[in-house]
């Protein structure tokens, strides 16, 4: 059986049996395409097709696209990865276990070797003080939802081990601040009175609820020329609906759904009509949407050398362990700039080889690349957590991956 009519048949039955209403897959081997599937609904009970230019809630999809702004920022010597994000953000001032200042880095952040976590118990915090971790419908704007850990300890001190976290929400309030100043600066040389101009007060701090993603449309978006790929929707009427786990089949997420995690205990707590909300923060955790060629398209030019946005040294560190050996939690893995590092694929119990990184986003979605075969893999659903976190994932990585000559 081919690649091909494997992952069909994965898909097939993913979607036959209801585990997953919709999803649009994307094999690219080399820069060609292997496979490009749309199947299913973007809307069941509307009868609405999945189509190539879907756009699909991204989650920790959206994790890559910031991390990529943030490491075009350092190419250009904007940013260092050895910055301390105090530096740069002066409200965010969290402290370690032991009471001490927390000398969190831009690289702390990228790694999510920060001493932040995923804590589900700070958004069950008085509201006063309770932080939402980037699915949550909000009218906080980043300092004031983020700058509430300053009363919080952090899980651990910078560097000691790694933890899946709201680093990537922090990294975007520095990119975005970094983008902020670069933009006053360029106005400012430009014409004297710029300080009072409109664009000068539209970037006047990150409390500009927009500046997150005009950084990330001026690195990336724009230079890969993504049209879709925004902290907002482009076009209600290609938006996927999104759906949820259920008993018998996906069934409708409402708007507040709490989910059970794969692996044990609490899981996030989804607000699908967050990303229509403009007060909302722009999470850069888990805030965009688009479609899978956008996502496909980052992923391919971070493979191939990094193009016009970051140098090839910076594209392949991007890819390789960033972590060293510290404590992660996770057998057979290790963390880049971007997702987990396969090191042990028996012990991660994964059928992706020796090498590969991959990672996902609890709406519904899945990648992974496998620079040494060329390979590039996009998986975006409107299925929640299936498309990401459930059986659907792993039989598509043995189906891509079962006879790849290495």
């Amino acid at each position: 059986m081919s690649i091909v009519e494997r992952v069909n048949l994965v898909l097939e039955e993913a979607v036959s049996s209801e585990t997953l209403v919709g999803a649009v897959v994307m094999v690219f081997r080399h820069g060609q395409p292997v496979l490009r599937r749309a199947i299913g609904y973007a809307d069941r009970e509307a009868r609405i097709p999945v189509g190539f230019d879907t756009i699909f809630r991204f989650a920790s999809v959206t994790k890559p696209f910031v991390a990529l702004t943030a490491l075009s920022q350092i190419d250009k010597g904007l940013l260092g990865l050895d910055d301390l994000v105090a530096d740069h953000l002066p409200w965010f001032r969290p402290k370690t276990p032991t009471g001490k200042p927390a000398p969190i880095t831009v690289r702390h952040l990228l790694t999510h070797t920060s001493g932040l976590t995923y804590d589900p118990a700070l958004q069950r915090l008085p509201r006063e003080r309770a932080i939402t971790l980037g699915l949550l419908d909000t009218d906080l704007t980043l300092e004031e939802n983020f700058s509430r850990h300053n009363a919080i300890p952090l899980a651990f001190a910078p560097g000691e081990r790694w933890a899946y976290s709201i680093s990537i929400d922090i990294l975007g309030a520095v990119v975005a601040k970094v983008h902020g100043e670069q933009a006053q600066q360029q106005e400012a040389s430009a014409e004297p009175a710029a300080a009072a101009s409109p664009l000068a007060r539209h970037f006047d701090s990150i409390e500009s609820r927009t500046v997150l993603e005009a950084a990330v449309v001026a690195h990336v978006c724009e230079p890969l020329r993504l049209a879709d790929a925004r902290f907002h929707v482009t076009d209600m009427a290609r938006l996927a609906v999104p759906y949820r786990d259920g008993e018998q089949r996906a069934e409708r997420m409402e708007d507040r759904w709490q989910a059970t995690a794969p692996w044990g205990g609490e899981g996030p707590v989804f607000s699908p009509s967050r990303i229509f909300n403009p007060r909302a923060f722009q999470s850069g955790g888990g805030g965009m949407a688009g479609t899978a060629l956008d996502v496909l398209t980052l992923l391919e030019t971070i493979r191939t050398g990094g193009g016009s946005l970051i140098s090839p040294d910076l594209a392949k560190a991007a890819l390789t362990n960033q972590i060293g050996e510290v404590p992660m939690g996770l057998d057979g893995k290790r963390f880049s700039f971007l997702g987990a590092v396969i090191t042990d694929p028996a012990a991660a119990k994964t059928a992706l080889p020796a090498g590969a990184v991959q990672w996902g986003g609890v709406y519904g979605n899945t990648w992974f690349i496998v620079p040494e075969a060329g390979l590039t893999v996009v998986s975006m659903s409107n299925t929640a957590l299936e498309g990401c976190d459930g059986a659907y994932a792993e039989r598509l990585r043995a189906a891509v991956c079962e006879d790849l000559d290495l």
